[in-house]
């Protein structure tokens, strides 16, 4: 696998349309390759932004939230939430690498990957090409953050390897491959989360990837995602009190 991060201008809110910044940034495309793009540029490109001067954060941060846990809860003074189905800080807001004003999450990142798809197959004449769109956050007992896919588009995220045999004949019961992730942490290491300016990365010789021909079904998108319920760590994530502000 080779993961080649992209140079681009400073990009800031309204700047430039994110098929403006992909059409400057990317000069040729191969076939069975993966666009990395940062959450944070596309939330510029889109204006999804708040004035820090016309709210209050803490605020923001419970109003974009599926859920959360009071920041008063932690020892660190951050909120815990889950937006999308991830588990995250804070909703996804963020202020770095703005210039006076809070960066939400995308409006709709699933819709930007798929119009990301379709423009850069389109306009470098690729049929095999994948998408994802990445954040980053820490991840429970470890320290510093990593990359997540937050949306993809043009290959299969999971890699099923359930009913296969391993090394010595044993079948396989439960493991499946997060691609979709792995891909995203790989991207944001090179990418960078300071002052690199290179929120888009190029991913190539990617053997084990399913690429599919279509924007994925409501059915495809939902193989990605674990009900509370049925998720391994249920009893850690069940056991606090969530709050919300969203209505049922």
């Amino acid at each position: 696998m080779i993961v080649t991060a992209l140079k681009t201008q400073i990009v800031e809110k309204f700047s430039c349309s994110i098929e403006e910044l992909l059409s400057t940034a990317i000069k040729s495309i191969s076939e069975n390759s993966i666009i990395a793009i940062s959450s944070k540029v596309i939330s510029l490109c889109e204006g999804n932004i708040v004035e820090k001067a016309g709210i209050n954060k803490d605020e923001l941060i419970e109003r974009e939230a599926d859920f959360f846990l009071p920041k008063s809860k932690s020892k660190y003074n951050v909120y815990l939430t889950i937006k999308n189905n991830l588990l995250i800080p804070s909703s996804g807001v963020d202020e770095s690498n703005t210039n006076g004003y809070y960066l939400k999450l995308p409006k709709d990142s699933q819709k930007t990957a798929n119009l990301c798809w379709s423009f850069l197959r389109k306009k470098h004449s690729v049929e095999n090409l994948g998408i994802i769109i990445t954040d980053s956050a820490p991840s429970p007992l470890r320290w510093g953050v990593t990359g997540r896919c937050i949306a993809c588009c043009g290959f299969k995220p999971i890699n099923n390897k359930i009913g296969e045999k391993d090394l010595f004949g044993n079948t396989l019961t439960k493991t499946q491959v997060n691609i979709a992730d792995a891909l995203a942490t790989s991207a944001v290491l090179c990418m960078g989360e300071s002052n690199e300016q290179t929120p888009i990365a190029i991913i190539e010789d990617l053997g084990f990837v399913n690429f599919v021909s279509h924007i994925p079904t409501e059915q495809e998108l939902e193989e990605m995602n674990i009900n509370i319920k049925d998720d391994l760590y249920e009893q850690i994530l069940t056991s606090v009190k969530w709050k919300t502000h969203k209505k049922p």
